[in-house]
């Protein structure tokens, strides 16, 4: 009995041996890469932040850099040409998101805009989106929300000083401002600051989901690469992800809800839920609730804090180069004048102030690895095989730092995107992605971004809380937040004190 017991715990090493070495076994010809482990891969070699890891492992194997984090394959991408090959050559077969156990309960199980696998459902999705939410038209219609909000802005911090600099932290500011805008152009209600138009515990609610939606973006599930683990769940994340994704849905499902109860109302006319139950009316095939909460979904996520963090490096960075502040104010100056606050309109007029955004989301690139890619079948980059199935992720930051394209890639130079060299400058920052992936959100969120900056370039002084430069680390997170808050000192300008009553 105890020989037959050996003889099968042998043949069982055997056969998972056997099993193992043919489910690792690599096709020919990947990109280079560094040594693997056994199960796990590289999964070892990742560090926070992940962008730079994966940048420094590109200095070592070269631009295309294969990895095995556990059972999938991953391709990493770190020059633009190879990019530019992924979005051009490769674009419809990169054209898959990979589908993970997070974006299954936080995202309607792969079916929001942003997760949806590529195909005619997507592309209606995609147009609908387009057109009837984040069109030139329905933009301008909403344009009164951002106004307003930017606004607020202006006068709180106004209004929290006596005339001298006051020390103020924006990155509460910037996060408030940018869900405000976000969720009045939703449901038309505000949840933060004065005016709130909803009840405290429906305002904490919903501050707390989107804080923990952003928390579980950066949260990894090793179930998705070591399969064994979806039998175990040490850390409770399915548990806890589960529960938010039931939360979510619930917050959503009620917006829908009393937008459908309030029909008529003209505080929620305007709002996307509003504008899209209508044409539920007319065609409730293409505007399920689904659909509809889908792409409540997608604005949440994507539309806050990728917009709020991008306005606190550009800060940032303004405040550790104050000359390109006072170029940036003399601009404002010139065009705006002192009689009046600038309007979103104005941007447009203001190119050093687009450089700055530019610039800034060259240097601190908000969304650093893009939104990964997934092939759908065998394809090929610089040459090498990429299998069906991988992985691709788009190192955005290491390709706008990357010392071939830019002179003095780690310095904040706005001045670079001025005039024809600029350009050709702006062909080589990849933001907001590139394909028919890319994001469509990108107006809105330049709008958002440019009137905000502009207007605290044109009403404050600012200066930093001390004589050292800013700290530039980098926190954890998919939208690379800073790891320091934003903190400075601000002062009312005095040919605007007229324009921005204090009582």
């Amino acid at each position: 009995m105890a020989d037959a017991t050996l003889y099968a715990i042998i043949v069982s090493l055997v056969s998972l041996i056997i099993l193992y070495s043919f489910l690792t076994r690599k096709p020919k010809n990947l990109p280079p890469g560094p040594p693997s482990l056994p199960i796990i891969g590289h999964l070892h070699l990742l560090k926070f932040p992940f962008h730079r890891t994966l940048c420094n492992l590109s200095n070592k194997y070269g631009p295309i850099v294969s990895l095995w984090f556990g059972v999938r394959h991953f391709v990493v991408v770190s020059s633009l040409p190879l990019a530019e090959e992924c979005f051009t050559k490769n674009d419809i077969v990169l054209a898959n998101r990979p589908r993970l156990f997070i974006s299954k309960h936080l995202a309607y199980d792969n079916s929001t805009l942003i997760l949806l696998p590529y195909g005619a459902e997507w592309r209606n999705l995609r147009k609908i989106a387009t057109i009837e939410v984040l069109s030139t038209h329905r933009l301008n219609v909403l344009s009164r929300i951002r106004r307003d909000e930017a606004e607020r802005l202006i006068l709180r911090l106004a209004r929290n000083g006596s005339g001298d600099f006051h020390l103020v932290e924006l990155k509460t500011l910037f996060t408030e401002l940018t869900f405000n805008v976000v969720m009045r152009m939703i449901s038309g209600k505000r949840y933060y600051g004065e005016g709130v138009s909803v009840d405290e515990a429906e305002a904490r609610e919903s501050r707390e989901l989107i804080k923990q939606i952003h928390l579980s973006g950066s949260t990894s599930y090793l179930g998705d690469f070591l399969p064994i683990l979806k039998w175990i769940d040490p850390r409770g994340i399915k548990k806890t992800v589960a529960e938010l994704g039931k939360r979510v849905d619930t917050f959503v499902q009620g917006l829908v809800d009393e937008h459908r109860r309030r029909k008529g109302d003209p505080e929620l006319a305007d709002s996307m839920i509003s504008h899209l139950l209508r044409l539920q009316e007319s065609e409730p095939e293409n505007y399920s609730d689904l659909m509809i909460k889908g792409l409540v979904n997608v604005m949440l996520v994507a539309g806050t804090d990728t917009s709020s963090v991008t306005l606190e490096w550009a800060m940032t960075n303004l405040l550790n180069n104050l000359d390109k502040m006072e170029k940036a104010r003399a601009e404002i100056d010139s065009v705006i004048g002192h009689d009046r606050l600038m309007e979103e309109s104005d941007v447009s007029k203001l190119p050093y102030l687009q450089c700055i955004i530019s610039e800034t989301l060259r240097l601190n690139t908000t969304v650093p690895l893009l939104v990964p890619h997934e092939s759908s079948a065998d394809c090929t980059l610089g040459g090498y095989l990429v299998p069906r199935g991988t992985i691709v992720f788009v190192n955005a930051s290491a390709i706008h730092r990357d010392p071939k394209l830019w002179e003095d890639p780690t310095t904040f130079k706005p001045e670079r995107f001025e005039g024809s060299d600029g350009e050709k400058c702006q062909k080589l920052i990849l933001p907001f992605g590139l394909g028919r992936r890319a994001c469509p959100g990108a107006s809105l969120a330049q709008r958002v971004m440019g009137l905000t900056l502009g207007l605290l370039i044109q009403c404050f002084d600012w200066e930093r809380v001390s004589e050292e430069e800013i700290d530039m680390t980098e926190g954890k997170g998919t939208t690379m937040p800073k790891l320091v808050p934003l903190e400075s000192m601000c002062r009312v300008r005095p040919l605007l004190e007229k324009l921005i009553p204090k009582d």
